[in-house]
């Protein structure tokens, strides 16, 4: 069986942020080309301006090194930070990387002084939400909104620590 590590993002990754999100999204949801426009210039402030030790965010890669997920913590505020760019691909799904890739990423935000997380999704990543919710995260707010090409469910999350 495979095993999966998780390691800091380096400006090395980008890519592949970029392509598994723009390629998942646009396979399972839908999604047109706006969804990567936003990936891309969420990495470029990220990778130009990101202040370390506040702000990180993290690869999983399987046995042989191969990029399998990501997510990143950047600061909202001085007081919560937001997870941001959430993606388990689908070879890796079912075996707990999300959860690992969550509470790694909560652990930090905790560790560097944030009292809570904040976080943008859609109702239609159902197994996310079932995370989150399992995870003491709590839905404050949903609505229906056009997004990337699509009719959405917009939905924003929070915990407190």
């Amino acid at each position: 069986m495979t095993e999966f590590s998780i390691r800091s993002y380096t400006p090395r990754d980008a890519p592949w942020v970029l392509a598994a999100h723009a390629r998942h999204y646009g396979e399972v949801d839908g999604f047109d080309d706006s969804f990567g426009v936003l990936v891309n210039t969420i990495l470029r402030d990220f990778d130009a301006g990101h202040d370390p030790q506040r702000e990180r965010g993290w690869i999983a890669v399987d046995d042989a090194g191969a990029p399998v997920a990501c997510m990143f913590c950047v600061a909202l505020n001085a007081d919560t930070a937001k997870l941001r760019m959430f993606l388990v691909t689908e070879a890796a799904r079912g075996r707990g990387l999300g959860f690992r890739l969550l509470q790694t990423c909560m652990g930090f935000a905790r560790a560097q002084g944030y009292k809570g997380m904040a976080l943008w999704t859609h109702e239609s990543h159902v197994a996310a939400c079932a995370l989150y919710r399992r995870n003491g995260w709590q839905l404050v707010q949903s609505r229906p909104v056009r997004s990337f090409g699509q009719e959405l469910i917009e939905q924003e999350w929070q915990i407190r620590f």
